[in-house]
């Protein structure tokens, strides 16, 4: 039934009630407003998932690229590999480099309780696919000739192990992640960025030296729950994803986020004006576009065909 009579019924029961409508029935006329209509309303789902939307003059739709499938599970260990070794040049080019410490890992898909990552000596900018090194869930390493970073192993064996959904973690000491980790609280809901880790993020409130003791691992564990982030008090920030590709956008946004709180936090508190908080309402809706597993996905591969240009994809030697 059109909404045309029921709205029309709605405004004449207004009228002769009273020039002043209750709340309640301001309520039930707004629920009878009609929604409009998504501009990207005719898309695919895949296409509205991540906000896309692309059609032809002749009425082609054009599909937006996604996590590829895969006939054989060794053609995804290589896609994986590639991708991992592509988020470390990305973090090396953004500074989330620091002697030796950071560190990404990425699930072996034949063998799901391994694990790819980093040697501990090789810095992220020289990082290639032969260079990554395969554990276990002991640490014992599988494949390569390097030794790891005994954190990186308490920290990524104790996440792999929690969360079947997460395939790759991230953690680097960034300088606007390890500055706002001081303070030990979440973010506020303050930028359409920063929604992208609305509820979904958690704080690890203490700090517990270097990770080299597996409780410390679930310890951190605990503090990410089921989300996508983890702030560690006087440590740095920790990211989670699907995919590498997913998980490494997450940091790349986190770090910037945080930035941007750090500066907020700075000019309310200089000019004395106050920050505006997003609802939850609002939030949560706009969580469904910016902070999904596949818009995580598609957001870094503009930063892998950078690096693929940039190198000319000696990384993937």
């Amino acid at each position: 039934m059109s909404t045309a009579r029921p709205l029309f019924n709605a405004l004449r029961t207004i009228a002769r009630c009273s020039v002043h409508p209750t709340r309640s029935t301001i309520r039930s006329l707004a629920s009878l407003t009609p929604t409009p209509p998504r501009v990207d309303a005719t898309q695919s789902a895949e296409n509205q998932m991540v906000a896309a939307m692309g059609r032809t003059v002749s009425g082609k739709n054009l599909k937006i690229r996604k996590y590829p499938s895969f006939e054989r599970k060794e053609e995804e260990r290589l896609y994986r590999k590639q991708h991992l070794a592509a988020a470390y040049r990305v973090f090396a080019e953004r500074g989330f480099d620091e002697g030796v410490a950071g560190h990404i890992s990425v699930r072996d898909p034949v063998w799901e309780d391994h694990f790819w990552l980093n040697s501990l000596s090789t810095h992220f900018s020289q990082i290639c696919v032969s260079d990554l090194i395969l554990v276990n869930e002991e640490g014992t390493v599988v494949q390569g000739d390097q030794p790891i970073n005994a954190a990186a192993f308490a920290i990524h064996s104790a996440l792999h192990k929690r969360r079947p959904d997460v395939h790759a973690a991230c953690h680097a000491h960034s300088v606007y992640g390890k500055a706002w980790s001081v303070f030990g609280k979440e973010l506020d809901m303050i930028t359409q960025d920063s929604i992208r880790f609305y509820k979904s993020h958690g704080v690890y409130k203490q700090f517990g030296g270097i990770v080299l003791a597996s409780e410390e691992g679930e310890r951190i564990a605990d503090a990410l729950g089921d989300g996508k982030a983890a702030i560690l008090q006087n440590h740095g920030i920790l990211t989670v994803g699907q995919s590498v590709d997913e998980a490494a956008f997450w940091f790349l946004s986190l770090d910037k986020t945080c930035q941007t709180q750090l500066l907020v936090d700075a000019a309310a508190n200089g000019s004395g004006l106050e920050k505006k908080i997003i609802l939850d309402k609002e939030a949560e809706e706009t969580y469904k576009n910016v902070g999904t597993p596949e818009k995580g996905w598609l957001a870094f591969q503009g930063y892998f065909d950078e690096v693929m240009a940039k190198t000319g994809g000696d990384f993937l030697r």
